[in-house]
């Protein structure tokens, strides 16, 4: 399997999820993957649920089964001088650097990129940026979701804001900052700049960039986007509807293609002709009435008979499915897209396998989230060259 960014060595300093995920589509592409946790304690997500358990009967994270793994964990203490020294050899030994502290916390503990080799492309994942009024405040993915306006959007229009089901906030700035580090790297090594550079990746900016046409509709139009459930403002018949089996199905209908193919999958051939519905504008402004309808006929069936009456005209349409029926699911299986992992701690684990893919390869399953610490001693002494004496003395003083 081809691995583009092999040999490319990666220190990940993040916490959390948004700086260890762009380290971990880094590590899925070939980077080596290096991950600094404070010792004693380690990166938070080891903390947090749900839990499976350990041979001892000890609970042991999922979520950091998941989000850890593919990487080499080191335990280095970054508060301490002889930390920071450490850090700072191993960088020089790297190409990338990803860390998700506090704006300013790395300047305090002098390393920050000023202090380290300019070759490093170093991506700085924070709340609200590396400057600004508000870069020092802290905040985790419900705050860049409240503040990029997302969760205002997110919801019923009746009902308070929703917080989405997944930290979008942080996988998105990951995604991102994974983006901008590559093409730094391009521009170093393809180009022969020699130089690396700083990328300012902020999580209610990756949130803003995918606002779709809000801040465009409020500066030309004044207006001011709100919650619309699971229906559309500007589009009819959209949304969620309710079978007869209790499941639901989502479909698409507001183009006026794919409207008139819903009437013939509904067998509705005279909802075409209806002037309500004659043209998208006409559907969105009577979007209660054609989506009534669409309700109608689709609690009229089980949710696998709407589907394929969908389906087979040509509808964007689907079961609405939730875990147990996506890691079942044929086309989930075929291509590959679960994985199991071997984890170190509780064994194998299925899990979502890498993503994106090399056309007509299967991803290899990354290897398991490591124990903490578990690569110290391997990481210092191949690629610093310390010895077994230094290490045991800088074990003994606490600094790993």
């Amino acid at each position: 399997m081809r691995r583009p960014l092999a040999g490319l060595r990666v220190i990940d300093l993040g916490s959390r999820v948004s700086a260890p995920f762009c380290a971990a589509i880094l590590g899925e592409q070939g980077a080596e993957i290096i991950k600094i946790e404070e010792p004693v304690r380690g990166d938070r997500l080891r903390e947090l649920g749900p839990y499976a358990q350990d041979d001892a009967g000890e609970p042991y994270s999922l979520y950091w089964s998941v989000e850890g793994r593919g990487r080499k964990s080191v335990t280095l203490d970054l508060r301490r001088p002889e930390g920071q020294e450490i850090l700072r050899s191993l960088a020089a030994a790297s190409d990338v650097v990803i860390e998700s502290f506090r704006p300013g916390t790395l300047e305090r503990w002098s390393i920050d990129p000023s202090r380290l080799s300019p070759h490093l492309v170093t991506a700085r994942l924070s709340l609200f940026g590396q400057d600004g009024p508000k870069s020092l405040q802290v905040g985790l993915n419900g705050s860049a979701l409240a503040f990029s306006g997302l969760m205002h959007l997110t919801g019923d229009p009746d009902r308070p804001p929703a917080r989405p089901g997944v930290n979008i906030a942080g996988y998105l700035t990951g995604v991102f900052a994974a983006q901008a580090v590559t093409s730094l790297l391009y521009e170093r090594d393809a180009r022969g700049t020699g130089t690396g550079g700083v990328i300012d990746v902020f999580m209610y900016g990756s949130i803003l960039r995918i606002m779709e046409w809000t801040i465009a509709a409020h500066d030309r139009l004044g207006m001011v986007r709100n919650r619309s459930g699971d229906s559309l403002d500007i589009a009819a018949p959209v949304g969620n509807y309710p079978s007869r089996d209790g499941r639901y199905v989502y479909l698409v209908g507001g183009s006026q293609t794919f409207f008139e193919r819903l009437c013939r999958a509904m067998d509705r051939p005279d909802l075409a002709g209806d002037e309500r519905f004659a043209d998208a504008a006409a559907r969105a402004d009577n979007r209660v009435e054609i989506n009534a309808i669409v309700a109608e006929w689709v609690s009229g069936l089980d949710a696998d008979k709407a589907e394929a009456r969908l389906v087979a005209c040509d509808v964007p349409a689907g079961k609405i499915y939730d875990v147990a029926d996506l890691a079942a699911d044929e086309h989930v299986l075929a291509r590959g897209d679960i994985c199991t992992v071997q984890d170190p701690v509780i064994g194998p684990v299925r899990q979502q396998a890498p993503f994106p893919r090399l056309l007509g390869e299967t991803p290899a399953a990354p290897s398991g989230a490591p124990r903490l610490g578990e690569h110290t001693d391997e990481v210092l002494s191949g690629v610093l060259g310390l010895s077994g004496a230094e290490l045991a003395d800088l074990r003994a003083d606490s600094v790993i």
